[in-house]
This record gives C-alpha cells, sequence and structure tokens, in this order.
C-alpha cells in the first residue's frame, strides 16, 4: 500500500519541481494531490505522465493524507502546518517557518538523518536554506574527519531562489538592456541583469542579512553548535544554482588531497576538480541535477589547518525539492510512518 501525498504550492518553481522528483525517483505514493491558494485552483501542474488539476488549500481535508511537502512561503506554513501536523500528516516545510523550532528537526538527510524521530512532537520537519544545504552536504564529511572550527563562505546566489519572480525579473531586464528599454527593478532592490546584489533576505541590526544569519544558524543547529560562520550572500544574474567559495578552518590537519578522496566517497557530493581549463563546475551544469559539486579544493597557506573549496549546486532541487522528497523517503525507510488512507 502507497502513501498519499499533498503538495502546498504545487504551482510554484519548487512545488513543480517536488512533483517531477517524487516521479523521478519512484516514491511509493498512491495518489498526489496538487494544492495552492484558491485564486490558482483549476491550475494544471504535471506529475509523470499525469496532468493534476490544482486545488484550493483553503478547503482541503488533510486527515487521510501522510505527508504533506509545503512549499508556499512562511506566513502559509505558519497558518496552517500545526494544523495539518495536528490532523496526522507529517509537513515538510521548505520555509523558515520552523527552522529554529527546538520542537522541530532541521534535516539534511545527508547530514544528520538520525534527527529525523524528532518529527513527532509537532509532525513538521523543517527543510534548510538552499544555500546552507548545499554547503552542509560537502561539510559534513570534512568536519567528521577533521572537525571545521571556522567558516567563511561567500554565495553567489541564482535567482530562482527568489522565486518565478526573480526568474522573470532577470529575463526582463536583460531583454531591455539590449533593446534599450528602460531596466525596472520590481523583485531586487537594485538591477540583477549585468549586475550582482550583496543583499539577500531583510538586513539585521548587525548588518548582517537574513539571508546570511540563516546560514550561522541552520550550521549550527544542523552540524556544530561550536562552529563558527560567518556568510556574506550575494544575488548573482544566473537563472538556476547557487555556487559558494568556502574556507574552512580545521581543528586537525586536512590535506586537499585527503578531502578530495574524502568527497569523493561522501553521499550526494561529486567532485569535478582538474587543476586545468574548465576543470571545474558552474552553475549551469548543475541544473536540472541532484548531486553537490565540489571542485577547486586546495589547501589555505594563511592558516596551520586550511582549505579552500567551491561548491555548486541546482537550488530548486537539492536546497529544496529533492532534500524534501529525500526526507519524506527517510521517513518511509525507517519506518517512521504508515500509510493510514485506506484504514477504513
Amino acid at each position: 500500500m502507497g502513501y498519499k501525498v499533498a503538495i502546498v504550492g504545487a504551482t510554484g518553481n519548487v512545488g513543480r519541481e517536488m512533483l517531477n522528483i517524487l516521479e523521478e525517483r519512484g516514491f511509493p505514493a498512491d495518489e498526489v494531490v496538487a494544492l495552492a491558494s484558491r485564486r490558482s485552483q483549476g491550475t494544471e501542474v504535471s506529475y509523470g505522465d499525469k496532468t493534476l488539476k490544482v486545488r484550493p488549500l483553503e478547503q482541503y481535508d488533510f486527515s487521510d493524507t501522510d505527508i504533506c511537502l509545503m512549499s508556499a512561503g512562511g506566513n502559509v506554513s505558519k497558518e496552517w502546518s500545526p494544523k495539518i501536523g495536528k490532523q496526522g500528516c507529517v509537513v515538510i516545510d521548505n520555509s523558515s517557518a520552523f527552522r529554529y523550532d527546538p520542537d522541530v528537526p532541521l534535516i539534511v538527510p545527508e547530514v544528520n538523518a538520525d534527527a529525523v524521530a524528532g518529527f513527532a512532537k509537532k509532525n513538521i520537519i523543517a527543510n534548510p536554506n538552499c544555500s546552507t544545504a548545499q554547503m552542509l552536504v560537502a561539510l559534513k564529511p570534512l568536519h567528521d574527519h577533521a572537525t571545521i572550527k571556522r567558516v567563511v563562505v561567500s554565495t553567489y546566489q541564482s535567482v530562482s531562489g527568489a522565486g518565478k519572480e526573480g526568474m522573470d525579473e532577470l529575463f526582463t531586464q536583460t531583454r531591455a538592456v539590449f533593446v534599450a528599454d528602460p531596466v525596472e527593478s520590481k523583485k531586487f532592490t537594485k538591477r540583477i541583469a549585468f549586475n550582482v546584489i550583496p543583499h539577500i533576505d531583510v538586513f539585521m541590526e548587525d548588518g548582517t542579512t537574513k539571508e546570511e544569519w540563516k546560514m550561522v544558524a541552520e550550521t549550527k543547529k544542523m552540524l556544530d553548535p561550536k562552529i563558527k560562520v560567518t556568510a556574506t550572500c550575494v544575488r548573482v544574474p544566473v537563472f538556476i544554482g547557487h555556487s559558494e567559495a568556502i574556507n574552512l578552518e580545521f581543528e586537525k590537519p586536512i590535506s586537499a588531497d585527503e578531502a578530495r578522496e574524502i568527497l569523493r566517497e561522501a553521499p550526494g557530493c561529486l567532485v569535478i576538480d582538474k587543476r586545468e581549463d574548465g576543470g571545474y563546475i558552474t552553475p549551469i551544469e548543475s541544473a536540472g541535477e541532484d548531486a553537490t559539486y565540489i571542485s577547486r579544493i586546495r589547501e589555505d597557506s594563511t592558516l596551520d589547518n586550511g582549505l579552500n573549496l567551491w561548491v555548486v549546486s541546482d537550488n530548486l532541487r537539492k536546497g529544496a525539492a529533492l532534500n524534501a522528497v529525500q526526507i519524506a523517503e527517510l521517513l518511509v525507510e525507517r519506518n517512521l510512518i504508515s500509510p493510514r488512507q485506506k484504514a477504513a
């Protein structure tokens, strides 16, 4: 007997990707339901060779649904995830609404799979920020080997991290530049076409942005509370794929060759690291792929035990949709939930 799965936010970039990945990976679902706000009612979305009609979230009864993949933003999640959880359906939430709640596990399966068992307190599991997820897939095996003391990360984040509106703005502005039309900024604070913007999410009192704060808080919650993290998060004119330049300081010695071998064996990692023209990954090659790619692995001579890495991943997949589906697979593999829609 298979599971009944609901996707909330099924018409968005991540929701559509969740539907694709559920089908691609053969998730054991007997029924998949597409949900969104009332204004999207009747919109059609694809699930494998099937077409699903979107239903309104407000009118849906979750009492016979096993898993809800939630990708409709923080405000919707804050309102609906606790209600859905109380109906016995496990919510895997892609927003930041519950990531820092001590009663809600924050999970990247390659990093802290065992923490998933704590979901039963609220029937909610949080998906981390897309930039944190790919970073920790690369950092976890290195931390296990040599213990990371400090992380300095600069991100180069694609516009799809800001949703369809972000992608549309890059396209529209780029076209406007070429035809000499006025360039209008609606989604981003400054022009994104042929530019970079060192500002993602809102500013906080200490001068960091919320995106940078998320990377710090989530790394401490999922990997190790003792790790020191500092981040600079930058939006770049790329459609899909986040890139990160990461500098690491370790407690124990670790060479670039050792790191390369460790990462080659690590789950979810793919090392592409040839010291030659083109012997590294860029965001365009990561689009549509599941792996977290690691290139430019080299020692930092300014530290006793330092390494530099270049990490790239498709933010809509590993940063969001794939990670959520992997969490659902974890629940099934560990027999933490059972199908209930046919119990009557």
